[in-house]
């Protein structure tokens, strides 16, 4: 859920660390994400009545589109998936629904709180894990397992019976906590991991609406196996805290936060939503655009869907799509779907100027990426201004006479003019490399005048 701090101003600074311009963009998803958080804090009947204001993104390839979505996701901890609309098909052909995005919505979120609620528990498993390693390192003689019990029972024997018991075992803790034991071997007693029958299911509806978990199915049919595997100790101690802190976890507790975050907070991304634009019917109906187009309407619009975990309603899913619309607009969407798309912006194509920024100034900037993997060697790369502007301008001067692939051009580029070092790099014995504009130009020049050559290697 979006906290009270988290206003549309800072959270265009926020999404700014990771990607350069495109300001209308974060505009409009701030705005979103905000009045998201408004809806949850008015009155509940009222509420219900406020819908998501879903986005359309209007931009060529690698300006950021994905990005900003997976970003403005990270910043709220809202479950996130993206999903390509042309890989729908109409119901009633073979191929996949427009509902099963939102069961593989629910089913990360189901993940997601997963492994919230085993962080919440690891402590407590970390201390039953060490109890049961404990009982591998020093198994229980019986006489012993009997004075444990009388002593548990609070029964008979008196207290001398205590540390007679526990002094073994209490050294051995003490040991295993400062690491003594690292190096020693120990059996334990695993589940046996397996590949899960391949099922092809042909059909309009998902698995999930036949009411069947096949994994469930077939583990019925054939119980897990268990297996002897000889690990070292701080293996060991971290398959017994797995297997500890699953057990912790109240799985109807996850599904039902699960499905409330999709419900409230669950945002679904659907890329390339202009390839359903649909054609001019003149050759009978259209199975890949226009049907789904209907087909993906209700679930837009707020539909009930079914899902191996319970029903799910969709009302209040933010959607947010994207597209290049190169030959079509987004009013040749469906009208009862662009009426289901209130916000649109369009997102500018980069230039040189935003090259460099893109090289440079995020968080995760590329060649951050490239000086960070080199020093892993020992190497230390350094980029000159005037390499990252000829870098830059290598970059636009192909988007124009190519294939404009926005920012995703300066991996090519950048893979290319630093093969040779990322080869060399463990047996340099120069530990510093320098990329001013002379190597940029040595080694992108040829490539880049020769057009053809520039098509297959950039």
């Amino acid at each position: 859920m979006s906290e009270n701090g988290l206003t549309p101003k800072r959270i265009v600074e926020k999404l700014d660390r990771y990607i350069i311009g495109q300001g209308e963009a974060k505009r409009a998803v701030a705005i979103a994400l905000r009045n998201r958080w408004r809806r949850q804090n008015v009155v509940k009947d009222l509420a219900d009545e406020i819908s998501p204001k879903n986005i359309i993104m209007i931009g060529p390839t690698g300006v950021g589109k994905t990005e900003i979505a997976r970003r403005l996701a990270k910043l709220d901890n809202s479950p996130f998936i993206k999903v390509e609309a042309s890989k729908f098909t109409e119901v009633g052909y073979v191929g996949r629904d427009v509902e099963s995005m939102v069961r593989d919505l629910v089913e990360l979120a189901v993940n997601m709180i997963k492994g919230e609620e085993r962080e919440k528990v690891r402590a407590r498993a970390s201390e039953l894990a060490e109890e049961r390693l404990l009982d591998v390192l020093l198994p229980a003689k019986p006489e012993e397992r009997r004075a444990e019990d009388l002593i548990a029972g609070r029964t008979g024997t008196g207290p001398d019976a205590a540390p007679a018991v526990d002094t073994t075992r209490e050294k051995l803790r003490r040991l295993l906590r400062e690491g003594k034991l690292d190096q020693r071997l120990v059996d334990l007693e695993v589940s046996e991991v397996r590949a899960s029958p391949m099922i092809e299911v042909f059909s309009s509806t998902g698995i999930e609406d036949l009411g069947l978990n096949i994994k469930e199915v077939f583990g019925n049919i054939f119980p897990q196996k268990k297996k002897q595997r000889r690990v070292m100790v701080p293996e060991a101690i971290e398959i017994l805290t797995d297997e500890e802190a699953q057990r912790l976890v109240d799985m109807d507790k996850v599904t039902r936060a699960a499905m409330e975050r999709v419900e409230q907070s669950g945002i679904i991304f659907l890329d390339e939503i202009d390839k359903i634009v649909g054609g001019d019917g003149a050759h009978g109906p259209d199975v890949s655009r226009e049907g789904v187009q209907r087909d993906l309407l209700p679930i837009v619009e707020g539909s009930t869907v079914n899902t191996r975990y319970g029903m799910v309603k969709t009302d209040h899913i933010l959607f947010i799509a994207a597209g290049a619309f190169s030959s079509t607009k987004p009013s040749d969407l469906i009208p009862e779907l662009q009426g289901r798309f209130p916000i649109r912006v369009e997102l500018d194509s980069l230039g040189k100027d935003e090259f460099i920024r893109i090289l440079t100034e995020p968080h995760n900037a590329l060649i951050k990426q490239y000086m960070e993997m080199m020093a892993t060697e020992g190497i230390d790369l350094v980029f000159t201004d005037e390499a990252v502007a000829e870098i830059a301008e290598v970059a636009e001067i192909v988007n124009e006479r190519t294939e404009n692939i926005g920012a995703r051009r300066l991996y090519t580029i950048m893979e290319t003019l630093l093969d040779e070092v990322s080869f060399d790099a463990p047996d340099m014995e120069s530990k510093q490399v320098v990329i001013d504009a002379d190597y940029v130009r040595e080694r992108l020049d040829d490539i880049v005048e020769d057009e053809d050559l520039s098509r297959y290697i950039l």
